[in-house]
């Protein structure tokens, strides 16, 4: 049997250098898809007495908020093919597991929770320099919810969980006035037999160029982009909407933690 010619072995073997340039290149980072141009970071904190109303086997003893998110406020799943790994945060496990605990499934695989943050928002938040590997955005999100410390300016203003009712304004007015920017506050909508909405989430918002807080939304700005509208649906799937006007249930946790 004849031999291929040369050149044939040549190009070849030129050919299968490329392909595994590409595919190393696709492991060791971002390969964006589609377009995910986002402008501001949302961090969102959830209060677990709130988040457990709807859940089983629930963390709902803690008695801080807690980091749900980082979110960019446009695009998921910016690159599926960089993949989470747990052994790039383990110097953090510490403070994400204090900080940053699955609320909902306390017993399971933790860990899952931080990859779905991951692949959903920490790969399109990754555009950035400072966000641009798993330990820059989970340690970023750490360093961003100990710089905000929304739970201390709470208890600044005297607004403490308790089983008597609060206004929305409360908290709209403590944490403008604190932080000097407009926040977006959620909550769970009264179910059959309750009388007020139930805090469950506050979410503070970041530039993308240096990360120094603005406005979640723009005063009497109308939810208008898509990409507002989809976060509402997301929300709304979890039984959070926007709070209305007017008074507001903070629950202490059922269970005092060891």
């Amino acid at each position: 049997m004849a031999s291929p010619p040369r050149g044939a072995l040549r190009g070849w073997g030129l050919a299968l250098c490329w392909g595994l340039a590409l595919c190393c290149l696709c492991r060791a980072g971002p390969l964006w898809s589609g377009n995910h141009e986002w402008k501001k970071l949302i961090l969102t904190q959830h209060w677990p007495p709130t988040v457990c109303k709807e859940g089983n086997s629930c963390q709902d003893s803690l008695d801080y908020w807690t980091i749900h998110g980082l979110w960019p406020d446009k695009g998921e799943e910016c690159n599926r093919s960089w993949h989470f790994n747990l052994d790039e945060i383990k110097d953090l496990l510490r403070d994400m597991k204090i900080y940053w605990p699955d609320v909902l499934h306390p017993h399971s695989n933790r860990s899952q929770f931080w990859k779905h943050e991951w692949d959903k928002h920490g790969t399109c938040a990754a555009e950035v320099d400072a966000l641009n590997s798993e330990k820059k955005y989970f340690g970023k999100s750490l360093d961003l919810y100990k710089q905000v410390d929304l739970n201390s300016v709470l208890l600044k203003f005297g607004i403490k969980p308790s089983i008597n009712y609060y206004n929305i304004s409360d908290f709209k007015d403590a944490l403008t006035r604190f932080y000097g920017v407009v926040p977006k506050i959620q909550c769970l909508l009264p179910e059959k037999g309750e009388e007020v909405q139930t805090i469950g989430q506050i979410e503070l918002c970041f530039t993308k160029e240096d990360l120094h807080l603005r406005n979640c939304t723009e005063p009497g700005r109308q939810q208008s982009h898509k990409w507002d509208v989809q976060q509402a649906k997301g929300a709304a799937a979890q039984g959070m909407v926007v709070c209305d006007d007017g008074p507001i249930f903070y629950p202490p946790p059922t269970r005092t933690p060891h």
